[in-house]
C-alpha cells in the first residue's frame, strides 16, 4: 500500500502553469506553499514598482507590469534583447485561498504576492473519542 501526500494547491498551480500559463520570459513565477499561505514570487528586474498592478477579480489574480524603453533619438542599438511593453500574468486562484486578503511587496526586483489559506482549508487535528461501553469494559 502506498500513501501519497495530497496538496490541492500544488496540483492546481502546476496544472495552470503547464496548460494555460506556459513559462513566461517576461514574468517568471515560483509558487511556494506555506502552512498558512501561498506565496507567489515574480521576477520583475528593472521594473519601476509604481508601474506594477496587482488585482483580484472573481477569483482571478492578475499581475501587470510595464517596462518602458530608455533611449534617446541618437541611440543606435547593436544588440537588443530586453523586451519592452506591458506584460500580464493571470492565475485562477483555488477556492481554498482568501482572495480578499492578498498582500503584495516588492524588493530587489522580485514581486512577492502572499495569499492566505482559508481557515476551513487548513489541516486540523481530529479528536478521537471512546465509546461509553468501551470504558466500562476496560474498567472491569
Amino acid at each position: 500500500m502506498y500513501f501519497v501526500t495530497y496538496d490541492p494547491f500544488a496540483r492546481d498551480f502546476q496544472r495552470l502553469a503547464r496548460r494555460a500559463f506556459a513559462p513566461s520570459r517576461a514574468l517568471p513565477l515560483d509558487v511556494v506553499r506555506h502552512e498558512n499561505d501561498v506565496t507567489l514570487r515574480f521576477d520583475v528586474p528593472g521594473i519601476d514598482p509604481e508601474s506594477i498592478d496587482v488585482t483580484v477579480d472573481r477569483g482571478v489574480l492578475s499581475v501587470s507590469v510595464k517596462r518602458e524603453e530608455e533611449r534617446t533619438a541618437s541611440d543606435r542599438f547593436f544588440v537588443r534583447e530586453r523586451t519592452m511593453g506591458t506584460f500580464t500574468r493571470r492565475l485562477r486562484l483555488p477556492q481554498d485561498l482568501n482572495g480578499d486578503a492578498v498582500e503584495a511587496s516588492y524588493r530587489n526586483g522580485v514581486l512577492e504576492v502572499r495569499i492566505p489559506v482559508l481557515e476551513q482549508a487548513k489541516p486540523r487535528k481530529i479528536e478521537i473519542t471512546q465509546g461509553e461501553g468501551q470504558q466500562e469494559e476496560l474498567a472491569a
